[in-house]
């Protein structure tokens, strides 16, 4: 097993995965690459440099996430940090579409069951799968934590408020996948809870990534700090919260 801290990075190929990858590295850690496509991982992890590896790592796929887990084993011996950054919006807008009118295309009386599924493929049960698979060699390293990069949309308190102005995009789609990734996120903390292994949801702000069709106000360095932040905390900090920068609580 080797003596510097691993961590993986779902979604690491671009945007803020590949951020956060980046400032991890700079923070002295093995960064696994997690990349559905492999060329582009192994592209990621060249312009990270020396200290990042491209992992083969679709979430939507058993035998890809097995393997991911398997290869993480036999190389790096060990798991630190697991960042569950992997996520989609959606299947179905159109170039250029705005966020509203999305929105509008995607209440729950008119949504695509089919694009709330392959949305909810990736962002739900693509976590779970991956904290499944990755939990054995993360219970073996000590200290370990989990950070699920969620959403302040997902927040069912804020929507809840008439004064949030954000309110009316809230749907089936993408903004309950975030709420119930929260879900996960109490869920995995209670597990862990007793093991010591903290587990945390960070919302990255609305970031300028190629999930929103770059419509965002914040850089990807800017996205990136809060996962980072939190990856970093120490074995006595808090596990099941759920905050943007810098560590401000959001309402689940």
């Amino acid at each position: 097993m080797q003596d510097q801290p691993v961590a993986l990075v779902t979604g690491a190929n671009q945007g803020i995965g590949l951020q956060i990858a980046k400032d991890l590295v700079t923070h002295g850690f093995t960064v696994l690459v997690g990349s559905r496509n492999l060329e582009r991982g192994e592209t990621a992890a060249r312009q990270i440099g020396a200290g990042a590896h491209a992992l083969a790592l679709d979430v939507t796929d058993p035998a890809s996430i097995t393997a991911a887990a398997q290869r993480a084993r036999a190389e790096f011996g060990r798991l630190d940090v697991l960042i569950q950054n992997a996520a989609i919006s959606n299947t179905s807008s159109r170039p250029g579409q705005s966020v509203e009118d999305h929105a509008k295309a995607t209440r729950p009386s008119n949504v695509s069951l089919a694009e709330m599924r392959a949305v909810w493929d990736t962002n739900v049960f693509g976590v779970l799968a991956v904290y499944q698979a990755m939990l054995p060699l993360l219970r073996e390293t000590p200290g370990a934590r989990i950070v699920n990069v969620s959403s302040g949309v997902g927040s069912l308190t804020t929507n809840s408020d008439p004064a949030f102005p954000w309110r009316s995009i809230f749907g089936p789609v993408y903004p309950a996948s975030k709420t119930a990734m929260n879900a996960l996120t109490v869920a995995m903390a209670l597990e862990l809870e007793p093991e010591g292994i903290r587990v945390s949801a960070v919302s990255p702000g609305f970031t300028r990534t190629n999930l929103n069709g770059y419509a965002g106000t914040e850089t990807v360095e800017e996205g990136a700090r809060e996962a980072v932040r939190v990856a970093l905390l120490g074995p006595d900090s808090p596990t099941g919260t759920f905050t943007r920068w810098e560590n401000e609580t959001i309402p689940w």
